[in-house]
């Protein structure tokens, strides 16, 4: 219970301190997802030890959170920079960049063949 305490600690620190949307995201998605997925955790392992019920439903809120939560925080992160929103000043590589311009190039291409 401690570490998703920690974790969810961390995760409110990096949406304060974080300069963009994008690092925002990470924080937000990966560190809340450890924090919340330990207190799920020590919840199931406290009913289940101590008060003797196995509940299954909270396995499966483990699993579809573990799954659901990143993949959120990637479509978040990539609807934005669809979108225009910038990258920080302090980012080193912008791999999109490059990919997103490919990618208009080739539907330009498709284009002018169709005509």
């Amino acid at each position: 219970m401690s570490t998703g305490v920690v974790f969810s600690l961390v995760t409110a620190l990096g949406l304060i301190r974080l300069p963009d949307v994008y690092t925002r995201t990470h924080a937000s998605s990966k560190s809340s997802t450890l924090g919340v997925l330990c207190v799920l955790l020590a919840t199931f392992i406290h009913f289940w030890l101590v008060e003797g019920i196995f509940n299954t439903q909270m396995i499966i809120a483990i699993a579809f959170l573990f799954i659901t939560a990143p993949v959120g925080g990637h479509l978040i992160g990539r609807a934005a920079y669809m979108s225009g929103i910038k990258v920080a000043e302090e980012t080193v590589r912008d791999d999109m960049e490059d990919a997103l311009a490919e990618q208009k190039k080739k539907l330009m291409d498709n284009k002018t063949t169709e005509q």
